[in-house]
């Protein structure tokens, strides 16, 4: 069996949870505490420490930077998925770094003002000290007073994909591809805390969303 090591408020993680609750076969799921990656660590032959990872039997895979899609792409190839078809292949790969990047960068904020709720109280100053040694001391306090002006600028960077979605019920073809899986993930990550939900002018954005939680592979 398949198991998913993870955090459950990742992008990154739920975008590989996504793909195996598509793919419609039994996966396990290890949450692992953020600060604590041995379990990681281990079965990554010290070669990796963060998540998510996929242990496959005897078979262990992470990604090799912070643009590879080298999970998906295993589950992909394993499970017969077609979700990095060729005719695509460019595009899809412009696409997830502008998710990845560019939309993560602000939904992330918005839900981590409110990480009291989701991260573990024993777990809740590694969340800080890590926040600020990336962001700066008081980044979060810092988000939740421009929490509006980051909705505003989500909105912003979400109409692209608002516009994606005009005349195709998914971003790019009349089925979902990687990038679907992709944009969901970072969608939820934004959506995990229960605070927010996606823009009242993204319309078609709501409504792909709603269609990306109801899929499931017919075996």
């Amino acid at each position: 069996m398949i198991e998913l090591i993870q955090f459950p408020w990742s992008p990154y993680c739920i975008v590989q949870r996504r793909i195996l609750e598509f793919a419609n076969i039994p996966f396990k799921i290890v949450d692992i505490p953020p600060s604590d990656r041995s379990l990681v660590w281990k079965l990554t032959r010290e070669r990796y420490y963060a998540v998510p990872i996929i242990k496959d039997g005897k078979t262990v895979v992470f990604e090799t930077d912070d643009n590879s899609q080298v999970i998906a792409k295993y589950l992909d190839g394993k499970l017969g998925l077609n979700l990095f078809p060729r005719a695509w292949e460019g595009v899809q790969n412009l696409l997830w770094r502008y998710f990845e990047n560019d939309v993560e960068a602000v939904g992330f904020k918005l839900n981590d003002i409110y990480f009291k709720e989701f991260v573990p109280a024993t777990e809740q100053l590694a969340h800080i000290r890590q926040k600020e040694r990336k962001f700066g001391r008081g980044c979060i306090e810092q988000w939740r007073k421009q929490q509006k002006q980051l909705l505003v600028e989500l909105e912003r960077r979400l109409m692209p994909c608002e516009e994606m979605l005009f005349e195709r019920p998914f971003l790019l073809s009349d089925r979902p591809l990687f990038v679907d899986f992709n944009l969901a993930g970072v969608l939820d990550n934004f959506l995990y805390c229960g605070h927010h939900k996606i823009p009242a002018r993204c319309k078609r954005l709501r409504a792909w969303h709603a269609r990306m939680g109801q899929l499931i592979v017919k075996q």
